[in-house]
């Protein structure tokens, strides 16, 4: 496998590191030490910068075109998050939107939908959120039970609650998935909608995290109403449609996360007092080192094959558990390693260590994921249900003799 840029790619990254050389000292300051205080001033100038990057090109790298893209492939979109890192500058601030809501309505959305939503969310003039999470049904998302009535004139009426949702607070839009249908297998009865968060009857609170940002938000949705052409794809089609947006959101967690390399982390930890003759920190740099660049490499795999055409599958899922879990044994080790220093405000590791163990749950917990990944990818046979009334070691056997699906 080359890992090295062909003379396009090497172009195209000189372009983006010479932008980012020339535009950096107006890049704003949004997290650790120095950053805006006021969450209202620090969304309006990260809004502002996204609408920077947006115009030099350096957002939607893998959007079409005629959307406002690049139209490039995935690995420009990496050389893109590379070079902000490497810059020390924020990517855009919304990159669920994006990252995964954007390619969903790419992929699902109307000849409307497309025009009416990707060039707003493309310059940050309308941030989205993702509606999917709720108190009862998190890793079972089929099991939602948010209901949409349709009403005679095919509009629809929206009652439940989800929560656990990122940037709801500034939010323009949200894509909700809903229950459409009680009577049918929960995984088809299921409709995504694009609804507008200022619509009457949606209330939103704030969840604060242990580091100290309210990030997630519970929202409530009390009879809000939405149009018929508020249904991104089709009604009933709800699950084909959040497989999409989730894919995505594993894809983007397992390979945009180039912050946290071993190199970055190896540095901080060398440069502790005794931490370079300590032999089990050492054990434990290495092993951490060993699984990020193993991650490295199998992100690489994965763009290869995006590049060649494939949408994210099961797979892709791999990548966000081994670099959500890398960086969280990092930020443990660097905790061991500095102390109660590691966790001062100041500290360019405090937010890291506090805001990384909510991302276990991003896009699928890390066991859901496991499963779902040794099922559908290694073909492995799945766990044997509890019916009822069943005793265990029978259905021990069904599976044994494939009868139990």
């Amino acid at each position: 496998m080359d890992l090295n840029d062909d003379p396009e790619q090497g172009a195209f990254r000189q372009r983006v590191r010479g932008w980012l050389a020339e535009h950096a000292a107006e890049a704003p300051v949004v997290m650790g030490e120095g950053a805006i205080a006021d969450e209202h001033e620090r969304i309006d100038a990260w809004r502002a910068w996204q609408r920077k990057l947006a115009d030099a090109g350096l957002c939607g790298v893998t959007w079409p075109e005629e959307f406002g893209g690049q139209g490039k492939g995935p690995i420009e979109q990496v050389i893109v998050n590379q070079e902000l890192e490497r810059a020390g500058v924020p990517g855009p601030l919304d990159f669920i939107g994006l990252g995964m809501m954007g390619p969903a309505i790419i992929v699902h959305g109307t000849q409307e939908q497309k025009t009416r939503h990707l060039g707003p969310m493309l310059h940050g003039d309308e941030v989205f959120c993702q509606l999917f999470s709720e108190p009862a049904a998190g890793s079972d998302l089929a099991g939602v039970t948010t209901r949409a009535v349709q009403a005679d004139d095919g509009s629809f009426r929206i009652t439940g609650q989800k929560v656990w949702t990122t940037n709801a607070q500034f939010s323009a839009y949200g894509v909700l998935l809903a229950r459409t249908d009680a009577d049918v297998p929960k995984h088809k009865g299921l409709t995504m909608f694009l609804v507008p968060m200022d619509a009457p009857g949606i209330t939103i609170r704030g969840l604060r995290q242990i580091s100290g940002e309210a990030e997630f938000n519970e929202v409530f949705l009390d009879d809000v109403a939405v149009p018929a052409d508020a249904v991104l794809g089709d009604v009933g089609g709800g699950w084909t449609t959040a497989l999409t947006v989730l894919m995505f959101e594993r894809l983007s967690l397992g390979t945009t996360s180039v912050g946290y390399s071993a190199e970055r982390f190896a540095q901080a930890i060398a440069a502790a007092p005794g931490a370079r003759e300590d032999a089990d920190v050492r054990q434990r740099l290495g092993a951490l080192g060993t699984e990020l660049i193993a991650g490295r490499f199998a992100g690489h795999r994965l763009l290869s094959d995006l590049a060649g055409g494939r949408l994210p599958g099961p797979e892709f899922g791999l990548g966000k558990v081994t670099v959500v879990r890398s960086a969280i044994d990092a930020g443990d080790l660097i905790a061991d390693v500095l102390g109660p220093d590691a966790l001062d405000a100041d500290s360019e590791w405090a937010y890291m260590i506090s805001f990384l163990p909510g991302l276990k749950s991003a896009g699928g917990t890390e066991e859901i994921l496991r499963n779902t990944i040794g099922e559908r990818v290694l073909g492995l046979p799945p766990e044997p249900r509890r019916d009822k009334g069943v005793p265990f070691s029978e259905l021990q056997a069904r599976q044994t003799e494939g009868t139990v699906a």
